[in-house]
């Protein structure tokens, strides 16, 4: 599980490897779920514009650190694919921290298409959109996942969380720190 974890689970290949029955992998996340020790990500799907997945959901486990030992993840430096993931976990328990602490209580999901094009959360039923990269340098080919979550569901924001330094605007995303993109979460001014 840990290998896929923060993946679109797919319960038939994981039972597959494990070699027991799928419908017993899904009764284990849900366990797993049901004893906080992870959460499900439901796709988001409001409208069926594009080819968009929306039946299989992604799970994160409580812990990044937790996460990261059971692959035995070490990251050197804050780059790659790696860091990437582990950013993103990050940012999830953020925002579930943020939505526990305020009361809000607004619904996470994720959107992907079948062709691939992914946005990592979408908050409050498509307000927000955002997008996590590990890279110190977002590169128009970056935006394109949002960009086209901007077309389909016109979004109050937009946002890539990333490793940049400075905050700016390319179109109608902003391109944030992900130590800038915290202190607005909590100070309110993302959600």
């Amino acid at each position: 599980m840990a290998y896929s974890h923060g993946e679109l689970i797919n319960y038939a290949n994981i039972a597959r490897d494990c070699a027991v029955n799928a419908k017993t992998v899904k009764e284990y996340y849900q366990i797993m779920a049901d004893t906080l020790m992870g959460s499900f990500v439901e796709p988001f799907a409001r409208r069926q514009g594009r080819q968009v997945i929306s039946k299989a959901s992604k799970f994160y486990l409580f812990d990044v650190g937790v996460a990261g030992a059971m692959i035995k993840r070490s990251i050197a430096e804050e780059r790659g694919e790696q860091f990437g993931k582990a950013l993103e976990h990050f940012i999830f328990m953020e925002l579930t921290a943020h939505r526990s602490y305020t009361g809000r209580d607004y619904p996470i999901n994720f959107w992907r298409t079948k062709t691939g094009l992914e946005v990592d959360f979408v908050l409050g039923g498509g307000e927000i959109a955002i997008e996590v990269k590990g890279t110190t340098k977002v590169s128009p080919s970056d935006t394109a996942p949002v960009n086209a979550f901007i077309e389909e569901f016109h979004p109050k924001q937009a946002i890539i969380v990333c490793n940049e330094r400075a905050k700016r605007k390319t179109g109608n995303v902003y391109i944030t720190p992900w130590r800038t993109f915290l202190e607005e979460l909590w100070q309110g001014k993302i959600i």
